[in-house]
């Protein structure tokens, strides 16, 4: 058994804390299968800070308060909304606070993260997440999950706007939205890029400032990222854009620019959780660079210049899927759609040259300034350049 680790104040975890942690996600996971298993008051979304999640974590994790525990574990992130400003806490869901747990149980010094015992444990979940909703039994999760996350306006922008004519959770979960729904900012100026998904989104002008201000995991190299060496020269000093997709969200990506894709690259990896406190926390490693992820590289057709679209799996992904068509050798426009991630959160990192985009200083701000994520949609401008 491994030597304890410590929390992020530096108070340690007992040595048999990836038990603890390992037991707790299955029993989170198991209890899913039940009917209001996808509820915000009862089971997957159950917040950080509700009594039930509370009664788990101290069966797991040493602390004497939930004052204690509040003041000392990031327990939810703080977003803002781009069209009124208004800055709010978006608690964390019970199952990514104790994913998290698995992370800060890794430290850079333990290098805990490489055990296969946690790899296999993250990629078991997920997997059974995955039969799970992908079961028929499962849609009897799909109206409490709309009713939990107040998603009955939004579905009349569905292409099925029916919850009951969907076979499955999963089918539910990637469910297609009406193109009008999502019109592009500014259709006719192909300088503009717009956000590749409904998201908490954070841009940045450099990918030195993003992991300056951002992403503070260690690991994270573009060449890691992308798995080529070659193509990472064409973005060093280039700006990008992190697109974070709640559980609640939309759950396509669309192209944020017009191209021809050139290539798309599927790269293995683990189901670490990208909750921003994950790629936040110094010390731990980082989750873009070790998660499953697919790589398109786009031929701009305003300019002819590269740009890189990463879908990233998350904790309890089951998997990435392009839309029928989207592969190599087309043509794409900007707000198509080019594939669904079903089951979990996850996110859509895009790479763009250098003196290629100018990010929106209102979004810039916000990262770098407030270091908190911009809620956006698909389609909004994000950057736009050059001339």
């Amino acid at each position: 058994m491994a030597s304890a680790s410590t929390t992020p104040a530096g108070k340690p975890l007992p040595g048999d804390h990836l038990d603890a942690a390992a037991q707790s996600l299955d029993t989170i996971t198991t209890e899913a299968a039940q009917p209001d298993g996808h509820t915000k008051s009862h089971g997957l979304h159950v917040p950080g800070t509700h009594e039930k999640a509370h009664g788990l974590f101290r069966s797991v994790f040493p602390y004497s308060s939930l004052q204690d525990f509040e003041s000392e574990w990031h327990l939810g992130n703080y977003v803002i909304d781009r069209q009124t400003g208004e800055k709010s806490f978006e608690p964390m869901s019970i199952y990514v606070r104790v994913g998290m747990h698995l992370l800060y149980y890794g430290s850079e010094q333990e290098k805990a993260l490489h055990w296969k015992r946690t790899l296999a444990l993250l990629k078991e979940q997920s997997e059974k997440m995955g039969r799970q909703y992908d079961d028929p039994a499962s849609v009897q999760h799909i109206q409490p999950f709309i009713d939990s996350f107040e998603l009955q306006d939004s579905m009349k922008e569905m292409v099925q706007p029916d919850p009951t004519k969907y076979a499955t959770f999963n089918e539910f979960f990637a469910r297609e939205i009406k193109e009008s729904a999502r019109p592009i900012a500014e259709p006719q100026n192909d300088r503009i890029v717009s956000s590749p998904a409904d998201c908490r989104l954070t841009a940045f002008p450099t990918v030195d400032m993003a992991t300056k201000y951002w992403i503070k995991g260690y690991g994270f190299t573009l060449p890691k990222l992308l798995g080529s060496d070659a193509l990472a020269q064409q973005f060093d000093g280039g700006s990008v854009v992190i697109a974070r997709l709640a559980p609640q969200d939309y759950h396509r990506w669309h192209s944020p620019t017009s191209g021809h894709i050139e290539s798309i690259t599927d790269i293995p990896g683990t189901y670490y959780t990208v909750n921003p406190q994950a790629i936040n926390e110094p010390g731990t490693l980082d989750v873009f660079c070790e998660n499953k992820r697919s790589v398109m590289i786009l031929k701009r057709t305003a300019r002819g210049s590269p740009v890189a679209v990463i879908a990233v799996g998350a904790m309890l992904v089951g998997s990435i899927k392009y839309n029928t068509g989207v592969q190599q050798g087309v043509d794409v426009r900007r707000g198509q759609c080019l594939g669904a991630f079903y089951y979990g959160g996850s996110t859509v990192i895009v790479l763009y040259p250098k003196g290629e985009v100018v990010m929106d200083e209102d979004l810039v701000k916000n990262s770098i300034e407030q270091k908190c994520e911009t809620v956006v949609k698909v389609g909004w401008r994000v950057g736009a350049g050059p001339q």
